[in-house]
């Protein structure tokens, strides 16, 4: 592909439909795949088209789209990416029909928008490291008010009300899916990616992908280090979850890590939960809901163990083990932790008010949950897991008692419901996430722990040797 010096360019917010032969430069901030539709004028052919957005200032971006024949329009499509610097050379200006164009395209301040033809217009590598310096932080600026987002739990609170609607998310990736692909029943081939996001006020919400070019740019991102600014998502009610999820559509725009003070502040209360080992504790929750019984693979320790040093992906898996330590005689502080009920942040109820400057109750009278956290050791005949995690609902099922129930019980009560459980051989449900921060390079969440059937054990450990 050709590359382009360093020249004179027409910037988005002075073209106009009478400028001779234009030359524009922009970062490509939004792209949607090539796709093909019936040909009006030759009946049983088809023409393909494909659009994208550019940006050359903070608040100056157009759309840009390109229609022609197949093999020109696949092979334009696929020589750039969201994210790369172009230059886009004698496109043709026209004045864009905004309320057709606002429908399936990002809305953009433009009068205008840019047309590329095989006949006349080139698109081009922007290879000037000067402009390409320009130009790069405009991809973390987002194309609307920084402040003008919902938080997740507005989305769950509006509930159906909000249902197709487009609107702006401001929130941090938990988790990121592998994309799953399928054919239609007209022999088209598809994808399709989803996204777990969460933000002070939701520990998890889907967002959904179904263009590859999205799907391109969200699955390398980072989960736990990664905010994101999404403007024009589309929120539906999905009757199957039976709650809200986000779609991303041909007029949304992703801004991955935006450069702002919103953004900037969610960061930061995201990485307090993650040194803090909370957004683990989050996950457990969140694994709770999941089908146990969906839950086959019957591991050692030692098994656990070497597949999470040569896997990067959590895995679920079913020890029987024993319980070799377990606090409950500790101090309340080390068995029970409060957390604002609002933001679910953990606080210290002597202070009054949650100290995380982005909970929506900041400088409000404090309002405490109670949960389990408890940090056990897991031993069978090939080693011992140290410090899982068996927190929340998981706690509560395994102890038979609400974290309320257990603040009530004497020293003696809770020395007798340790030994209940202490070298007892149990049937542990796991959820094994590798982790760098950890000496051993793994954390393990407890999912559920019930005591062991001898007879189902020896058929499970007759089977691993």
């Amino acid at each position: 592909m050709a590359y382009a010096s360093l020249q004179n360019f027409v910037s988005i917010s002075a073209l106009s439909p009478n400028i001779t032969r234009p030359s524009v430069v922009g970062i490509i901030i939004g792209k949607t795949d090539a796709r093909g539709f019936p040909d009006r004028k030759n009946v049983g052919s088809e023409r393909f088209t494909f659009s994208f957005t550019i940006k050359d200032s903070p608040d100056h971006f157009i759309n840009v789209s390109s229609w022609g024949k197949e093999e020109y329009i696949q092979g334009l499509c696929s020589h750039f990416r969201i994210g790369d610097c172009v230059i886009i050379e004698n496109p043709l200006v026209a004045a864009k029909d905004p309320e057709k164009e606002d429908r399936f395209c990002p809305s953009t301040p433009s009068f205008y928008r840019l047309l590329v033809t095989e006949v006349h217009s080139t698109i081009r590598m922007c290879s000037d490291l000067d402009t390409e310096t320009r130009l790069l932080p405009l991809f973390h600026i987002p194309v609307k008010d920084s402040r003008d987002f919902y938080t997740l739990g507005d989305i769950t609170a509006n509930g159906q009300s909000l249902d197709g609607n487009f609107i702006n998310i401001l929130a941090a990736v938990r988790s990121v899916s592998e994309p799953k692909y399928f054919t239609t029943s007209d022999g088209r081939k598809g994808q399709r990616l989803e996204i777990r996001l969460f933000d002070e006020t939701l520990t998890s919400f889907p967002l959904i992908c179904w263009d590859r070019e999205t799907i391109q740019l969200v699955q390398p991102l980072t989960p736990r280090e990664t905010v994101v600014f999404i403007v024009d998502a589309r929120i539906s009610f999905d009757t199957f979850r039976n709650s809200m999820v986000a779609t991303v559509t041909s007029k949304t725009i992703i801004t991955i890590n935006p450069d702002t003070s919103e953004a900037n502040q969610l960061f930061g209360y995201v990485r307090e939960l993650s040194e803090n080992g909370q957004l683990d504790e989050q996950e457990t929750e969140l694994s709770e809901n999941e089908c146990l019984e969906s839950i086959g693979d019957v591991l050692t320790v030692s098994q656990a163990k070497a597949i999470a040093q040569e896997s990067c992906d959590g895995f679920y898996g079913v020890t029987y083990g024993f319980i070799t330590t377990l606090g409950l005689d500790s101090s309340i502080s080390k068995v029970i932790r409060s957390r604002c009920a609002r933001c679910k942040f953990q606080v210290s109820e002597e202070v009054g008010t949650c100290t995380n400057t982005g909970c929506p109750n900041q400088g409000q009278s404090l309002e405490v949950t109670a949960a389990f956290h408890l940090l056990v050791d897991i031993s069978d005949h090939t080693g011992t897991l140290q410090t899982c995690s068996l927190s929340g609902s998981a706690a509560e099922k395994t102890l038979g008692c609400t974290s309320e129930e257990f603040i009530g019980l004497s020293e003696r009560e809770r020395t007798a419901m340790k030994w209940r459980f202490l070298l007892e051989r149990c049937k542990i449900y796991l959820k094994v996430f590798p982790s760098s921060k950890r000496k051993n390079g793994m954390r393990v969440s407890v999912l559920s722990c019930t005591h062991a059937d001898p007879v189902e054990v020896n058929q499970s450990m007759s089977a691993l040797t």
